[in-house]
């Protein structure tokens, strides 16, 4: 589902009005992959269609801005990270942009103090990748990219890249925790 498939998932509203709702009293709010996305939507930026499809390992970089983030200055200059998207989103007005790849320019945002945004997937480990790479319809959406990406390479590696996703994940989910009663360096809450 996409963000902008609410006649067919209505719950979706729903979770821009939480969102919006979490974003109005200041709370610490991260969203990731769909999550971003209806992040930047609440915030009133446009999600598209990427122009590919990022299904696998990828090298997202981060941005100047992201030197000095709390959340994703762990982050080293380049990193390999995994993705499974086919969407993107703007970045919103008053947010700053924390990092981008080759095939998807938008990978991260902070709105404030407290909203992030990643389009990619710290989440996940290696028993999850292979829950999706199992996945039917997963399946059915790697064949459908024509050989551009394979299971077998994606599982390869992972084997190569999960352990420093492992650490990123840790440090970088441990830091936006800490926003929760937490003081930012960030003072002020851009105007929406």
């Amino acid at each position: 589902m996409g963000v902008n498939d609410a006649k067919s998932h209505p719950h979706l509203t729903t979770e821009l009005a939480l969102i919006d709702d979490a974003i109005g009293q200041d709370m610490p709010v991260l969203g990731v992959c769909l999550g971003a996305q209806l992040i930047a939507k609440t915030l009133g930026a446009r999600v598209t269609r990427n122009k590919e499809k990022e299904i696998g390992w990828y090298d997202v970089a981060k941005t100047e801005e992201a030197k000095e983030d709390p959340v994703v200055g762990p982050f080293r200059a380049s990193e390999k990270i995994f993705q499974w998207h086919g969407d993107t989103f703007q970045i919103p007005k008053g947010a700053v942009r924390l990092a981008g790849s080759q095939a998807c320019a938008n990978q991260a945002f902070r709105f404030g103090e407290k909203v992030y945004g990643f389009q990619f997937h710290l989440e996940v480990d290696e028993p999850l990748i292979e829950r999706w790479l199992e996945t039917p319809g997963f399946k059915k959406e790697i064949d459908g990219l024509k050989g551009k990406v394979s299971v077998e390479a994606i599982r390869r590696e992972t084997k190569s890249h999960v352990r420093r996703l492992s650490e990123l994940s840790r440090k970088c989910f441990g830091a936006f925790i800490g926003l929760f009663g937490g003081r930012s360096k960030y003072k002020r809450l851009p105007s929406r």
